[in-house]
């Protein structure tokens, strides 16, 4: 009877151990199939709670579409100093809905407005789910209206580009482009066929095309469009710069009496032919008024140089305003170094009929050349290299022709190099030289890659509002 009791007693003692063990490992189980639980709803807020913060950065680019799209540069400037923009002053929050119907987050968006002669905007929106509201996912993305400064060449009327020409920049014309060099990023126009009246050719064409067989540039043993061709595309509005420029002198008279500097940038009036500027590596600009120039008029002119003859008045001396613009309403002869500076130098008439031109006969140079300083140069007509130009000529800015070129006259004589580091706009057909071996005989053309992300105050943008970085935080 003993040993029977003792076995019962044994068992008993062995069946608790064994159920202790099963609800041990059970109960570990279920924790675990508990936590995987949580951790998943978790995983799936978290997931959610990103989709909810990136509905609000989408929401805020079509909100800027339907608020600032078509607009002028001052009613955009109006917008972001007194129309209440959201997210500005105050966060702005928002719910959002699943496809149900059901509201299941919210969203909040801090918006940093866009500096001074600048486009771009930053958006940092906070998304989370109501069911897990600590649960919270950040980014922070960048919004910009594309600038013409982000073209290598941007042109109005056909543009044709030589065998010999490398370009390492995205190029674009409204009409048409005769393309016979190499391109590394795309080649772009607002056409689909295009009549070529070049000497030997011309025929309808389609908007962008090469006379390389198989677009294959033998003499530089690549081919030709090496990012492709896309046409038609939309165009560029060469007339609508006329608000532009209004807009820039109305911002840089901002303090400015007469002529001088002001708090925003400077001013200089039609006195006399306009003024002659040079830029210094010490943060100024000596300014001095022209009184006559040789005047070329239009056209070939042999015995003409575009240069200055006398002045009137004695040398002035700023400091150049950073992020900012030099407004001259005349001709402007432009020279010098820029260091650490962002500026955009004016040549326009907006009080009579008559067109300006800007000049350039000695070197334009960054004091870095990498991105610490960005130079823009507008003229309401041509920007002309005058005839006793640098024999080896460098030029470092973004250049724009609204109404005119960016060029050089067939003065008749020959140089030896050109160079520009930067970006071309330009209504008429650029060049540098000619068929009759006149003008510089080489002629390089470098598209400034800070221009992409930094372009020069006040210059021209498009309409519509690009997002060119993204990032969680």
């Amino acid at each position: 009877m003993n040993i029977q009791k003792n076995a019962v007693g044994s068992a008993l003692v062995y069946g608790l151990v064994i159920m202790l063990a099963v609800s041990i490992i059970l109960s570990s189980l279920i924790g675990f199939i508990i936590s995987q639980t949580k951790y998943g709803f978790q995983t799936a807020s978290k997931e959610s709670a990103l989709q909810i913060s990136e509905s609000g950065v989408y929401f805020y680019r079509w909100y800027l579409a339907h608020m600032v799209e078509g607009k002028t540069a001052n009613q955009i400037k109006d917008f972001w100093t007194s129309g209440n923009p959201y997210g500005v002053d105050s966060p702005y929050e928002a719910e959002y809905f699943d496809p149900g119907g059901s509201v299941i987050g919210k969203y909040s968006l801090v918006v940093t407005p866009p500096e001074s002669g600048s486009s771009t905007v930053t958006v940092t929106s906070t998304g989370w789910t109501y069911k897990h509201p600590d649960v919270k996912r950040i980014i922070k993305v960048r919004l910009r209206r594309p600038s013409w400064s982000e073209y290598a060449l941007l042109g109005n009327e056909m543009q044709r580009m030589g065998s010999g020409t490398d370009v390492s920049g995205k190029v674009f014309v409204n009409n048409g482009i005769h393309f016979d060099g190499v391109a590394h990023n795309t080649v772009s126009a607002a056409v689909s066929t295009y009549y070529d009246n070049d000497t030997g050719i011309k025929a309808w064409k389609p908007g962008v095309w090469t006379e390389w067989s198989g677009e294959y540039n033998t003499s530089m043993g690549s081919n030709v469009f090496l990012a492709g061709k896309v046409f038609p595309e939309p165009t560029f509005d060469f007339t609508g710069i006329t608000a532009d420029l209004s807009y820039i002198k109305s911002e840089v008279k901002t303090g400015v009496a007469t002529n001088g500097c002001g708090s925003i940038g400077c001013y200089f009036d039609n006195d006399r032919q306009g003024r002659h500027i040079i830029l210094k590596a010490d943060g100024t600009f000596d300014i001095r008024t022209v009184k006559t120039y040789n005047n070329p008029g239009s056209g070939s002119c042999g015995s003409c140089t575009s240069e200055i003859t006398s002045y009137q008045g004695g040398w002035s001396n700023y400091p150049i305003p950073d992020n900012s613009a030099i407004f001259v309403e005349g001709n402007v002869w432009l020279e010098g170094t820029i260091d650490t500076k962002r500026l955009t130098v004016v040549a326009a008439n907006l009080i009579s009929s008559s067109t300006v031109n800007a000049y350039i006969q000695k070197d334009i140079t960054y004091a870095h050349a990498d991105g610490s300083e960005t130079l823009g140069i507008i003229s309401q007509n041509d920007i002309e290299i005058t005839k006793n130009s640098n024999n080896v000529l460098t030029i470092d800015a973004a250049l724009l022709a609204q109404s005119g070129r960016v060029g050089r006259l067939n003065y008749g004589n020959t140089k030896s190099s050109i160079t520009v580091y930067g970006a071309i706009a330009t209504n008429k057909r650029y060049g540098f030289a000619y068929t009759n071996g006149t003008g510089y005989t080489t002629r390089n053309l470098y598209y400034d890659n800070n221009l992409l992300y930094s372009p020069p105050p006040y210059f021209p943008t498009g309409t519509q509002y690009l997002m060119d970085l993204w990032e969680e935080l």
